[in-house]
């Protein structure tokens, strides 16, 4: 059970796939040797047994060829060179010689052989000067020559091979995009939204393009340029942009991909890659992730990670060792800015920082309409609606809504994308798909339909919380039903009063199962994940407790300590039970402030119950006809106080 609000979506990192370790050269070699002998082997066997089965002509003289021919038991000659291959009547083949130098024909009369005799035997006589004569004759020499060569060859393959690999081991893996290739080319078009981010980077594009403008008038470009945002907000493209529009080549590669086991392999590569991008300057050097080799050294068990703060160290002084004029600019991305270096972000190394917010309704629809260029849509779709129904929702979330839109089109076997599909997508995205196959026992069922009630009776009627656009008891991904709450408009800032009555809407299943059911199921878990952390972060972050004032006693995250995430606590043991002791009020004083509301509106929640368990969705307009059956306003944008 679940309520659904997307104002901080949060997306699984992509994980990378590490290089696999080629196996042992020396084994495999081993195996290839083996592996051509047995080969060899088996073709010289087959050769021997097909060649000894052959019976072997027998060698006469030539006075007994004479006398063969004199008694008529010879019927063909068959001259080569000075050898004879005598075929007899009953089939037999003898070999024999003649005298070199002479006619057959004259040696045999000379044997006493008559002429008449002679012109009785079919003689044939065969050019030795032929091609085929040679082939045959020097086969058995030629054939396992090649072998032999095919053999050294083969095995000096693999020994070069092995080898090239250890020289290759330190240079750059980067992936170079060409300016002229235009399949690959992306510009600012291409990215919709980020205007702030697109105007801040236009400058990095007129340097590119004009470096003279700038240093005439002794402007020196940023080196660096940091990219900073939520995972998904398109900072890798909006990167490739600025390579785009200016026409320069663009070298891409993870910040990962510089780390390896060999202590001075990541600043090898590091060397090699702004070689690379001197040599085919202008150009970009993206690094992405830069926080996989850039976080702060010195923190780690026993002085950090050796080779990584090498890589560090071989990138500060490549930035430092660039001259105003080289035109090579360093663009990197990171979502865990906090987490850097002090030297990677002081001036002269990544001393411009380019945010990149999660889009606005404007911009989401801007981006959706980037996504949909190439997919057909329905005459009813409205994206505007769509970028209405997706607050929080990131670049790369809208992509994917786009995706799935589609995805459900085509497996319905239709040929265009309806407003139905990108409705059904959005809740596939943030929720997961639906289990139909989860079938909920009648009890369960009931259970569900009152608990979703509970969030959607506390959200219509606390004044600060996002109203309701759907409730479902058809579960998806881990949730056996979700409330769909979405704000009217898109906020930058929250109010302590916001966030104490998201956190009584939350309550709001736990409350209404321990009130009519007098007992607790696991599904209020999560609920009370999410508020108690969000009651903990007032306390500690926003300094939202009266009691504790306007301090903030904790950070971002922890250290690492062998693996492991390690919370290091700044404040006294009596301030640890003070900051408990302010979130158990807040969650008391929110349980109090649902039981009352749930109470007072028994009616309602009842009637939102029983619908759920006819229905198992209401839809909004659904829903607001509910509500103003029992005297309630529905929401509107000018009804909504906010205070911040």
């Amino acid at each position: 059970m679940a309520q659904e609000n997307p104002k901080k979506p949060t997306k699984p990192g992509l994980k990378k796939t590490p290089n696999k370790k080629p196996e042992s050269e020396g084994g495999s070699l081993v195996s290839y040797i083996l592996t051509i002998l047995i080969i060899f082997i088996l073709l010289s066997s087959a050769y021997s047994f097909f060649s000894n089965r052959a019976k072997p002509a027998q060698n006469i003289s030539l006075s007994q060829v004479a006398a063969d021919i004199g008694s008529g038991s010879i019927t063909s000659i068959s001259v080569s060179g000075d050898d004879l291959s005598l075929t007899y009547k009953n089939g037999d083949v003898k070999n024999s010689k003649k005298e070199p130098g002479e006619a057959l024909s004259q040696t045999l009369v000379n044997y006493g052989v008559g002429m008449a005799q002679i012109a009785k035997i079919n003689i044939d006589i065969k050019n030795e000067n032929g091609l085929g004569y040679w082939i045959l004759n020097l086969s058995p020499i030629i054939i396992p020559l090649l072998f032999i060569l095919v053999f050294i060859w083969f095995i000096t393959r693999q020994v070069r091979g092995a080898g090239m690999q250890a020289l290759t081991f330190g240079q750059s893996k980067a992936r170079m995009i060409d300016p002229n290739d235009s399949s690959q080319r992306v510009t600012f078009k291409d990215v919709a939204g980020a205007k702030e981010a697109k105007e801040e980077l236009s400058e990095i594009v007129d340097f590119l393009r004009n470096p003279k403008k700038f240093l005439d008038i002794g402007a020196r470009i940023p080196k660096g340029i940091l990219l900073m945002g939520a995972p998904g907000t398109g900072k890798t493209l909006l990167a490739r942009a600025v390579a785009g529009e200016a026409g320069v080549a663009f070298f891409s590669i993870s910040g990962s991909e510089f780390v390896e086991m060999f202590v001075g392999v990541g600043a090898s590569r590091v060397r090699d890659l702004f070689l690379m991008a001197k040599k085919t300057a202008p150009a970009i050097i993206f690094v992405d992730e830069i926080d996989a080799v850039g976080r702060v050294r010195g923190v780690g068990a026993g002085g950090g990670n050796d080779e990584r703060e090498q890589t560090l160290n071989q990138i500060l002084v490549e930035m430092d060792g660039f001259e105003p004029n080289e035109k090579v600019i360093v663009m990197a991305a990171t979502n865990r800015p906090d987490v850097l270096d002090p030297a990677l972000l002081r001036p002269g190394r990544f001393d411009r920082r380019v945010t990149l917010e999660l889009p606005d309704r404007a911009d989401r629809e801007e981006i959706l309409k980037v996504h949909s260029t190439k997919k057909p849509l329905a005459e009813d779709v409205n994206l505007t609606v769509i970028a209405e129904r997706t607050p929080g929702f990131s670049g790369a979330d809208l992509y994917s809504l786009m995706n799935e839109g589609a995805i459900l089109a085509a497996r319905e076997n239709r040929q265009k994308v309806s407003q139905y599909d990108l409705i059904r997508s959005i809740e596939k995205v943030m929720l997961g798909p639906e289990r139909k196959s989860h079938i909920l026992s009648k009890k369960e069922k009931e259970i569900t339909a009152f608990h979703e009630a509970g969030h959607a009776v506390l959200a219509s009627i606390l004044p600060y919380a996002d109203p309701v656009h759907k409730i479902s008891i058809i579960s998806r991904g881990h949730a056996a039903g979700y409330v769909l709450k979405l704000p009217l408009e898109d906020r930058k800032l929250q109010s302590k009063k916001e966030f104490l009555d998201d956190i009584a809407v939350s309550l709001g299943g736990y409350v209404t199962e321990k009130m009519l059911f007098d007992d607790l199921t696991t599904g209020p878990s999560n609920d009370l994940q999410v508020s108690t952390a969000l009651a903990r972060d007032m306390v500690t972050k926003y300094g939202m407790s009266d009691k504790l004032g306007p301090v903030a006693l904790e950070g971002q995250g922890g250290k690492v300590l062998f693996g492991r995430g390690v919370e290091e606590n700044e404040y006294s043991e009596k301030v640890a039970m003070d900051i408990d002791g302010e979130v158990s009020r807040i969650m008391k004083e929110a349980e109090t402030k649902a039981i009352n509301t749930i109470t007072e509106n028994r009616k309602l929640l009842d009637a939102i119950a029983h619908r759920l368990t006819e229905k198992e969705t209401i839809e909004r307009a659904e829903f607001e006809t509910i509500l103003v059956a029992h005297g309630i306003t529905p929401k509107q944008k000018l009804d909504i106080e906010h205070s911040g």
